[in-house]
C-alpha cells in the first residue's frame, strides 16, 4: 500500500492512504491519525489500512480527495531516529581516490553510518533554505526504509521482517562544512541540515519483484535544474542490503517504531548512468582533470528525485525542491 502525510492537524500531520496511481487519497483517522501512530501499532493498523487501500484502488470512496503532492509533508515529518548509511562503495571509492587515499578493507565488511537530525524534516516540495552559498550545498538521491520496533541485537535475517515502508530521500549536505567537522574527529553535524523524503511511503510488497534480497532494484532518477543528472540502479551495486544496514544499527541499541535507515547516495560504476549528487561529479573531475569544475548549488537552483516502475508510473511521487536564500 501507499501512505502519505498531509501538512495539517499538527506537527505530525494527517495520515492519508493513497491510490496506487497516486491520483486519489483518503484520510483514515478511525485507524490512525498519523503515520507514527500506525507504526506504533503496525500489526493492528496495517490490515485495516490495507483494506482501505484495496477499496480505494477498486473505485471511488465517499471521503476521498484528489491526491495533492504539494500538500504533503515527508511521510514522517519528524522521527525518533534517522540513521544514514553508505552502501554504495563506488561513491566512497571516488571520494577516496580524489583525495589520493585507499579505501580501507573494513569498508567492504562493515557499513559506514552517521546519525542525522530527525526532529524536523523538509516537505518534499518545500524550498531548501540556504544561509550561505559558500557552505557548498549539495543534494543526495537515496532510498530509505522505515522500521517498526527492532530489538537489540537483531541480525539481518530478523531485521528483514521489521522493514515496513520505503521512501526516496534528498539527503541535503553542506559539503564545505564537512572537512573541518571531520577534522575534529566527531563526525557530521552542521554539514547535515534537514532532509526531505518522497511524498509517498510504500510497503515492500507494492514493489513486486523490484524488492528482493533486501534491495530495491530500480533506477533512481535525479534531475538538476530541469535536466537529467543521473539514473543509477539502486540494487545491483548495493554493498549492504537494508536488513544489513538495520542490523548494523541494532548491534548496540533497539530501534523504536518509526526509525528511518538510509542507503547513502546511489552510485554505479557505469558513468553513463550519471550521479545522484554534485560531489561525485566533482570527484570524477578531480581524478580526470586535477580540479573540480562543477559548482555546488546556488539560490534558485532546483533538484527533483523520482522513481518509476516498469510501466513508467511514478511509485513514490516526486521530490521537487528549489534553493531559497534564508536570513
Amino acid at each position: 500500500m501507499k501512505l502519505a502525510t498531509y501538512r495539517q492537524g499538527g506537527r505530525d500531520g494527517q495520515l492519508m492512504v493513497v491510490s496506487r496511481d497516486l491520483s486519489r487519497a483518503v484520510a483514515v483517522p478511525q485507524i490512525a491519525p498519523t503515520l507514527q501512530a500506525a507504526l506504533d501499532q503496525w500489526r493492528l493498523a496495517a490490515p485495516k489500512l490495507a483494506e482501505v487501500y484495496a477499496a480505494l484502488n477498486a473505485g471511488p470512496m465517499p471521503d476521498e480527495v484528489a491526491f495533492d503532492q504539494a500538500a504533503c509533508h515527508s511521510p514522517l515529518p519528524r522521527a525518533y531516529q534517522w540513521a544514514d548509511g553508505s552502501a554504495y562503495l563506488n561513491h566512497v571509492e571516488l571520494v577516496r581516490k580524489a583525495r589520493g587515499a585507499e579505501v580501507p578493507a573494513s569498508f567492504y565488511q562493515d557499513p559506514l553510518m552517521y546519525q542525522g537530525g530527525s526532529d524536523a524534516f523538509l516537505p518534499p516540495r518545500a524550498p531548501i533554505p540556504l544561509r550561505d552559498e559558500a557552505w557548498g550545498l549539495d543534494f543526495e538521491g537515496e532510498v530509505a526504509v522505515i522500521t517498526d520496533d527492532v530489538p537489540l541485537g537483531a541480525d539481518a535475517a530478523a531485521c528483514a521482517h521489521h522493514i515496513r515502508l520505503l521512501m526516496l530521500v534528498n539527503d541535503v549536505t553542506l559539503r564545505n562544512l564537512i572537512p573541518p567537522e571531520l577534522a575534529k574527529g566527531f563526525g557530521f553535524f552542521q554539514s547535515k541540515p534537514a532532509t526531505a523524503f518522497s511524498p509517498v511511503a510504500v510497503t515492500p510488497d507494492e514493489l513486486g519483484d523490484a524488492w528482493r534480497d533486501g534491495k530495491l532494484h530500480l533506477p533512481l532518477r535525479v534531475e538538476y535544474n530541469g535536466e537529467r543528472y543521473g539514473e543509477p540502479d539502486c540494487g545491483v551495486e548495493m554493498q549492504f542490503s537494508f536488513p544489513q544496514l538495520v542490523a548494523h544499527v541494532a548491534k548496540t541499541r533497539e530501534l523504536a517504531a518509526g526509525s528511518i535507515v538510509g542507503s547513502g547516495t546511489i552510485s554505479n560504476h557505469d558513468r553513463a548512468t550519471g550521479s545522484c549528487c554534485l560531489a561525485e561529479q566533482r570527484m570524477i573531475e578531480i581524478i580526470e582533470q586535477g580540479q573540480p569544475a562543477t559548482p555546488f548549488m546556488k539560490v534558485g537552483d532546483s533538484v527533483a528525485i523520482e522513481m518509476f516502475d516498469a510501466a513508467g508510473r511514478s511509485i513514490f511521487g516526486r521530490i521537487e525542491q528549489q534553493v531559497a536564500a534564508h536570513g
